[in-house]
């Protein structure tokens, strides 16, 4: 499938968020750990939440999506095994913890999802471990069991990822005692993926220094849960307005969610006034040039570097961005060259942030020269977040682009065509 776009004009009017990618997901697993209905307000249909509904149906979910409100009820799982999916995603991972909680087993594919680089799991299957599963890995999935059941463990991860804070959580709502998680993610995702787990029963707490206390349950009933707006979503709005010299009403975008990415927008010339049904974004001036380093929550986002670096080629001068969270995440700097930009990759650290990635000789850093004007080009989509950029790049660039591969933007985000031609976007499907 392909995206046919003309642009280099600003993009002017409203648009609003989804439910968040990255809460949906994880919520629509955290379904399975009842036999009662769950319901997930704000729902995003897109390629990631088909994938995880996918998953779910396999192990018995009922599930029914109406005007973006999912409704899910899983009364029995049917089969513990699920060894093939026709798309692959993070998400099944995830789904050890309910599985072992109701029927003492699982059996998972290996994970998908982006490719930015490995991404291993060894933080998720140590903590598991710990907490009382037997886990072996074959060459396609992940194979678990619990002869007597999750325990409550003391856990400190060397990182605080997200995937693994996600896990723990789940499994740990119905483990017998209490869990402790250290040094965990904080991302609004998972606090939101708390609080519907409180709707339904479970005892969590939120403590300093990035911890988390779980009080494990006997049993949890459904609830209904409105997710969260979608900030990646935001930020690629956001983005998009101040790239094509444009003003964009972003509704349902929140200030607590997006606090470093405003500031930052404001660094490099860009502009925003937080009003009552969201934010508005504009340039308010010509785009000044800046350092990046993306970092876990509450730092800049990964997911958020790559929109601004399609900004920081229209910014008058040198800018820098210094990825610390994934070892491979530049390979779409390719295609923005290509189109026109001046972007170098380096193995060097560009910032002060402490790096996992010093000194072994990842292409983890880049400096991007401006202002350069972007051309039209013909361009695959790499992987999600790379995606949106494509689009953004597309937009500002003089001439017809067309991407290929645009269901893996699909994953991420719904109707975006037709959304952004809501704006004055020149974008065709085909």
């Amino acid at each position: 499938m392909k995206l046919a776009i003309i642009g280099n004009k600003p993009l002017n009017g409203s648009i609003s968020l989804l439910g968040a990618k990255n809460a949906a997901t994880k919520m629509m697993v955290a379904s399975l750990l009842t036999d009662q209905p769950c319901q997930l307000e704000n729902f995003p249909n897109i390629g990631d939440t088909d994938i995880t509904a996918e998953l779910c149906r396999s192990v018995g979910s009922k599930i029914n999506i109406e005007n973006n409100i999912l409704s899910i009820h899983t009364p029995a799982i049917t089969t513990s095994k699920v060894t093939s999916l026709s798309r692959r995603n993070r998400i099944p991972i995830l789904a050890i913890g309910p599985l072992l909680a109701r029927v003492g087993k699982a059996e998972v594919p290996i994970l998908g999802g982006d490719k930015i680089g490995p991404r291993t799991v060894d933080i998720h299957i140590g903590a598991l471990t710990q907490m009382g599963a037997i886990i072996e890995t074959t060459a396609t999935s992940y194979r678990a069991s619990a002869p007597n059941g999750l325990r409550g463990e003391k856990i400190f991860l060397r990182y605080p990822s997200v995937g693994a804070t996600e896990n723990i959580i789940l499994s740990g709502v119905l483990a017998n005692g209490r869990t402790a998680i250290h040094n965990c993610a904080t991302e609004p995702e998972i606090i939101d993926l708390i609080k519907m787990l409180q709707k339904m029963g479970a005892i969590i707490e939120l403590g300093a220094n990035r911890a988390v206390y779980i009080e494990g349950v006997k049993k949890l009933h459904g609830a209904k849960h409105s997710i969260i707006p979608d900030r990646n979503e935001a930020v690629s709005f956001a983005c998009l307005a101040a790239t094509t010299n444009g003003k964009i009403l972003v509704k349902q975008a929140r200030q607590d969610d997006l606090i470093t990415f405003l500031n930052t927008l404001r660094r490099a010339g860009g502009e925003y006034e937080v009003t009552n049904d969201g934010i508005v974004f504009w340039r308010d001036r010509k785009l000044a040039p800046i350092a990046i380093e993306t970092d876990t929550h509450p730092g800049f986002m990964t997911d958020w570097q790559q929109p601004f670096a399609v900004l920081l080629t229209q910014a008058d001068g040198d800018s820098f961005i210094h990825e610390t969270v994934y070892e491979d995440r530049f390979a779409y700097v390719q295609d923005l060259n290509l189109m026109g930009s001046r972007i170098n990759i380096l193995s060097k650290c560009l910032g002060e942030t402490p790096c996992r990635f010093n000194n072994n000789d990842h292409q983890h850093s880049a400096i991007i020269k401006g202002p350069t004007p972007l051309r039209a080009a013909s361009l695959k989509v790499r992987d999600l977040r790379s995606g949106i950029a494509h689009v953004i790049a597309a937009l500002t660039a003089e001439g017809e682009t067309i991407i290929d591969g645009v269901e893996e933007l699909d994953r991420g985000y719904e109707k975006i065509d037709e959304r952004l031609r809501g704006l004055g976007a020149d974008i065709k499907r085909s």
